[in-house]
């Protein structure tokens, strides 16, 4: 029988499907450029480079936000250790492992109006931000379930092997 151990897996909500990104590309593109090349033809032709510009801009925060979705947070919870890892398009980016008696979850507010909390795990001087996509709901239950899990810094509260 192997040790009880939990594991939270955090993926970033992406409604938007590639086809879907497209679709919206094309046609802002199309409507933009439409706009742009009636303007041109009464002469204002400096208004077809920004036109490009403003699309090449939405492209790429498209692919940003579409590149988003390959990213992967797995936090491994064991008796004696705490790992989190992350990874895009299954290769790993960042790995931590915390001694899981002397961890806590520490989640801070935002000291601006209408910025996001952040929450993590810290030990040892080391800290690692888990879920930078959630929502606040989302990061404060994740903060109360990884507090149940890891429990304070010097107490281990047992694991259920779910």
């Amino acid at each position: 029988m192997s040790a009880p151990s939990q594991t939270i897996q955090l993926v970033p909500r992406c409604s938007l499907s590639p086809a879907q990104a497209r679709l919206f590309f094309f046609s802002i593109c199309a409507a933009s450029f439409l706009v742009a090349g009636v303007v041109a033809a009464q002469g204002f032709w400096p208004v077809l480079p920004f036109a490009g510009l403003e699309m090449a801009g939405l492209g790429l925060a498209l692919k940003l936000s579409l590149d988003r979705r390959h990213c992967v947070q797995t936090i491994l919870i064991t008796e004696d250790k705490v790992q989190v890892q992350t990874t895009r398009k299954g290769r790993l980016l960042m790995q931590f492992i915390f001694s899981r008696h002397w961890s806590r979850v520490r989640l801070r507010h935002a000291t601006v109006a209408h910025h996001p909390s952040r929450l993590f795990i810290e030990s040892s001087g080391r800290a690692c931000e888990i879920g930078p996509f959630l929502t606040d709901d989302e990061r404060r239950g994740l903060s109360r379930q990884l507090q149940q899990l890891i429990g304070r810094v010097s107490e281990t509260p047992p694991l259920g092997a779910d």
